[in-house]
């Protein structure tokens, strides 16, 4: 009985060094990527937690610093941002930010490039469309009309679709285009939630081009 097990364990030696002398490789290099792949998505997650990290903390200084409207060290702490983590949400805001405190010291030309790159470069599409939203309004001030129409149609996300319209009434007015300034400035009108306090900036917009809306509407119980 013993040297018939003998004999089957040694078949069955035989059977496993004939399965690993054909597959021993292909599986030792699938375990060797499988391991690399891992450690890589460990490794990767960390240092997106780290550079994640170090961005909040810049963007934070940051914030300090435009509340303090220290226009310096604002635009130093962009750059910084801009530069090593440019990937990140945190870049975006800043440059929201930044734009914002440039334009109150009236430095409209840095506040429109700032707005230019955020537009081109911000991650996630609500910040970019908001940048665009601001850069466009810049132009129109300085009177780039054709940009602004430009960088208003880069704007694709639905829910600026009524602030994009009344920007295009804007700047159809500075057109002296009353007729598409009205078709817009009501689109953006009826576009907006009802409860925004900013449609009755829209209806002084739509009263000054000969529009009544709002409040035209009997109110409950009024005899017909």
């Amino acid at each position: 009985m013993a040297s018939h097990l003998d004999l089957e364990e040694q078949e069955q030696l035989e059977q496993l060094k004939a399965f690993w002398k054909r597959w021993g490789n292909p599986i030792t290099w699938l375990l060797t990527l499988a391991l690399v792949a891992y450690a890589g998505w460990t490794g990767w997650n960390y240092w997106q937690r780290t550079e994640a990290a170090k961005a909040a903390a810049m963007f934070g200084e940051l914030q300090r610093a435009t509340q303090a409207a220290d226009l310096g060290k604002s635009v130093a702490v962009f750059g910084n941002l801009k530069q090593d983590y440019a990937g990140t949400g945190y870049a975006a805001q800043a440059a929201l930010l930044t734009a914002k405190l440039q334009l109150d010291k009236e430095k409209a030309d840095d506040a429109r490039a700032t707005l230019t790159w955020a537009a081109a470069n911000a991650k996630g599409d609500a910040y970019r469309d908001l940048a665009r939203l601001r850069l466009a309004a810049l132009q129109m001030d300085a009177k780039q009309f054709d940009e602004a129409g430009k960088t208003l149609d880069s704007v694709k996300s639905a829910d600026f679709a009524a602030l994009v319209a009344d920007r295009r009434g804007d700047l159809a007015l500075l057109q002296n285009k009353p007729d598409v300034a009205k078709t817009e400035f009501k689109k953006a009108y009826d576009g907006l939630d009802k409860q925004l306090d900013y449609r009755r900036l829209l209806e002084v917009k739509l009263a000054s081009l000969g529009v009544a809306v709002g409040g035209d509407e009997p109110a409950a119980g009024a005899t017909q």
